[in-house]
């Protein structure tokens, strides 16, 4: 696994990868933008709007809770654009990587296994379809774990976590369907969820670290492509038939 980081890694500025690395970098920053400031005005409207739109729509009894939760929204909307940046991340790295995917893995494989059949290029709506599921539920997932954040140091804890499992899933099962049906890519990581979330736990790291984050998609890929190889363990169709004789 830290060999295939490693080469994950080499690979980020080696001349094939540079142009994608660009492309991905420029679209994370765009992507990440309007998010950030459209959750920035999301929040300021709950935390003066809201308030009362929500207590009429639940009840007078909902009354405190709404205002602890107007609260923490107020904190979160003061935050602003840094914040939606740091909180979206994972999830804009999810829609990049979805139009990515097949470029990241072509170079893996003509470099790593020349002599291995290569993929099959994801039809870009499947893809895309895969990283706006990613995206909404790292939102979701975050979401719930941000009054944690707000109140103890427990939530970054969960930040973590979850991107680890979010991310390592959606990594691993793009890199899966380029060999694999849906099915059978979800079917794999299911069965080795515990070596995947491992996984996972590099491209959560990768993507806490500022700057560098934006090429998480290309790491991200990259890194997964060499897992599925791994676990999909040896292929004798392209063992030489002497060597399948002895």
């Amino acid at each position: 696994m830290l060999d295939a980081a490693i080469k994950a890694l080499s690979q980020l500025i080696s001349p094939p990868m540079r142009s994608i690395l660009w492309r991905s970098i420029g679209l994370a920053l765009v992507l990440i933008t309007v998010l950030a400031i459209g959750l920035q005005r999301l929040l300021s409207w709950f935390a003066t709007s809201g308030e009362v739109w929500l207590e009429g729509l639940l009840g007078p009894g909902w009354h405190t809770s709404i205002e602890v939760l107007s609260w923490i929204v107020s904190i979160a909307a003061g935050l602003g654009v840094v914040f939606g940046g740091v909180f979206l991340m994972p999830a804009i790295t999810s829609l990049v990587a979805s139009l990515f995917v097949d470029d990241v893995a072509d170079i893996v494989e003509r470099e790593h296994y020349p002599a291995e059949r290569p993929g099959v290029a994801l039809p870009v709506g499947q893809a895309i379809l895969e990283g706006v599921r990613t995206a909404l539920l790292t939102i979701v997932v975050y979401l719930i774990a941000l009054p944690l954040v707000l109140f103890a140091g427990a939530g970054f804890l969960v930040f973590f976590l979850a991107a680890a499992w979010l991310l390592g899933r959606e990594y691993f099962e793009l890199a899966a369907m380029r060999f694999r049906s849906p099915e059978e890519a979800k079917a794999m990581r299911r069965d080795n969820a515990a070596t995947i979330f491992t996984a996972g736990l590099f491209i959560a790291a990768f993507v806490s670290i500022p700057i560098v984050n934006l090429a998480t998609p290309i790491f991200g890929m990259a890194f997964m492509v060499h897992m599925h190889k791994r676990l999909s363990g040896p292929r004798p169709e392209l063992i030489e038939p002497s060597r399948q004789m002895r």
